[in-house]
């Protein structure tokens, strides 16, 4: 078995103050092995959020740890922090909040590649490589964000990630505000971008049915407990604890329903 890239453990994270505190993650366990994909569901607050900023330093855990390649994360000095965040890359529920509305598409892809030196000159094949890797063109550099629908939005922003080449993706909601048809196109990118590049992702959903399109391993999570966790199929077929049954219960067309046929 291969060691996993990402290792979770006992995890918890409270935040707030005094009687105001909340404690938003229970003792979470999570691992990422090399090139495997594994899915993180539950419904809104449940915790997907804090976890996936807990990851790449953004939240402090108050228990638990982080390993990353063998790794402890917390504690990590700026620099270290800053390292740790470009190996571990995040594709943003929304990519039109995160992309400068100021600034071409390729000046953005160019700023994530090398933030001291982002000449587009200098990035110019790179950003063309990976915005050919998404299905858009050339000439989409030269453009700014306004000029695109929210699918290529979202593309721009998988291209962003990936031209950094990082260990590990986090895709946050990313198909959430997206057509079924879009969605199913961007679940159908990412499937063949982990094929041709043996991508390793952490793939955050309130969505089984996505889930279960692009993942291999899924773990569930219920107001901050992960209540189960295991191969993707198996989890659909026989779930074992009644919330994951519940969520089964609200995709369209019942737990057989997969995105392929959309």
């Amino acid at each position: 078995m291969t060691e996993p890239l990402l290792d979770v453990r006992g995890l918890d994270v409270h935040l707030g103050h005094g009687a105001g505190q909340a404690h938003i993650l229970k003792g979470v366990d999570l691992s990422v092995r090399p090139g495997t994909t594994v899915g993180l569901v539950g419904e809104s607050g449940s915790g997907k959020s804090t976890l996936a900023k807990a990851l790449v330093g953004q939240v402090r855990p108050t228990g638990g740890s982080i390993l990353f390649a063998g790794r402890e994360t917390s504690g990590l000095r700026a620099r270290d922090l800053w390292q740790l965040r470009r190996r571990i890359q995040m594709v943003p529920q929304d990519p039109y909040s995160s992309l400068d509305p100021r600034r071409t598409i390729g000046e953005a892809i160019a700023e994530a590649i090398d933030p001291r030196r982002s000449s587009i000159r200098r990035h110019r094949t790179t950003i063309r490589h990976w915005l050919a890797q998404v299905s858009l063109d050339a000439d989409a550099a030269e453009r700014y964000p306004h000029e695109f629908s929210g699918g290529q939005r979202q593309r721009i922003a998988i291209a962003r990630a990936l031209a950094v080449e990082p260990d590990l993706v986090i895709a946050d909601e990313i198909t959430s505000a997206l057509d079924l048809t879009t969605q199913a196109e961007i679940l159908n990118l990412l499937s063949r971008l982990r094929k041709d590049l043996g991508l390793t992702m952490l793939f955050i959903s309130h969505n089984l049915a996505v889930v279960r399109h692009v993942s291999d391993e899924v773990v569930v999570l219920y107001h901050g407990d992960v209540v189960e966790s295991g191969p993707v199929d198996t989890v659909f077929e026989t779930p074992g604890h009644g919330y994951t049954q519940k969520l089964l219960d609200s995709v369209p067309g019942g737990p057989g329903f997969r995105l392929e046929a959309v």
